[in-house]
């Protein structure tokens, strides 16, 4: 007898898992998706070179701060709660929100357009990232099939918040509902003090997360590392998966360049035994080689022991030739 087979046909026509794909994204996303820059070559920073490319040692040595500054973070905070050094916090942030706010999308489709084209509505993305591109890219597919659930834990140069609507908003003055005022949230937090309840905003999307994470039957981690100065964050995601016992059937997928054993190590309280799977590259992961159908995917081949025919995205295909070969997918979930 055959081996019973997920076929590629069935990838398209299956749509019955309700619960949602979980994404979060750190650094690591962006510079996969853009290692030689963005749209006008601004390279993506992580920690250790934050300072050398966003264009802060001038000013940290100006006001007598030596390197090295391998630990922004860090530094921030030593200056965030030092008396006396607003106005070098505030030319800080202000340095780093331009730098952020110009980053741009090149005009092709980048691995932020597949990410969106990937999941569906009941899905979310949730995205420690500062940079513009989620937004931009949910924002320029949107007319074909929607996007998932938007998530943005530790505020974003593209977004906007109404307080009085409770509405997420591309960044902007007002409010196109009620007209009030629109505010920001903050991007950066003492790592001793970090709390995400203090912005509403952000309260709201952790809010948010955490639910999605006790529903999810999927959860994968793209580029971010946990960072051990964030222990706020680590804790709420924890807190979202729940005891790590209870999940023997879900699935955890990390994308990420480190070592093996450091990242089971790193996310030891999401992985249930033996169901993990660790990849280095994107177009290796689940969601690109069952976009829209990465919980089908996983159901056909972890509750009815089914192989897996993939159907990867064309990665070097123009938006109308994504949007006809997923047009398939598409057809059957809004049938």
């Amino acid at each position: 007898m055959d081996a019973k087979q997920f076929t590629v046909d069935e990838g398209i026509m299956t749509k019955e898992v309700k619960r949602p794909h979980v994404v979060i994204l750190g650094a690591g996303a962006s510079l996969a998706a853009f290692p030689n820059g963005e749209r006008n070559g601004r390279r993506l920073p992580v920690i250790k070179n934050f300072v050398a490319i966003v264009g802060l040692a001038n000013l940290l040595a100006n006001h007598g701060i030596s390197p090295p500054y391998d630990d922004f973070e860090g530094i921030y905070s030593d200056i965030a709660t030092k008396p006396g050094q607003g106005d070098l916090q505030t030319e800080i942030e202000r340095i780093i929100n331009d730098y952020f706010s110009e980053l741009a999308l090149p005009d092709e489709p980048t691995i932020y357009d597949h990410l969106i084209l990937s999941l569906r509505r009941k899905d979310v993305i949730a995205t420690f990232n500062w940079d513009p591109f989620l937004w931009q890219a949910a924002a320029r597919n949107y007319h074909f099939g929607g996007a998932p659930c938007l998530l943005f834990l530790h505020g974003n140069v593209a977004i906007s918040y109404c307080p009085k609507c409770k509405l997420v908003l591309a960044k902007r003055q007002y409010c196109n509902k009620c007209g009030g005022g629109l505010k920001a949230s903050p991007l950066l937090y003492p790592v001793k003090e970090k709390n995400y309840q203090t912005d509403d905003a952000i309260a709201g999307h952790w809010r948010t997360l955490r639910r999605a994470l006790g529903k999810a039957w999927a959860v994968t981690f793209f580029g971010y590392g946990a960072p051990k100065t964030d222990v706020e964050a680590v804790r709420l995601l924890k807190e979202g998966w729940g005891n790590v016992n209870d999940r023997n059937l879900e699935e955890t997928e990390i994308i990420d360049i480190r070592d093996e054993d450091d990242l089971v190590t790193t996310w030891s309280p999401f992985i249930h035994t033996h169901h993990y799977q660790i990849q280095s590259n994107f177009y290796d992961s689940l969601l690109a080689k069952h976009p829209r159908r990465s919980c089908e995917a996983l159901w056909a081949r972890l509750m009815e022991c089914q192989f897996l025919n993939d159907s990867m995205f064309p990665r070097n295909a123009s938006f109308g030739e994504l949007y006809a070969w997923l047009k398939p997918k598409l057809d059957e979930e809004s049938g």
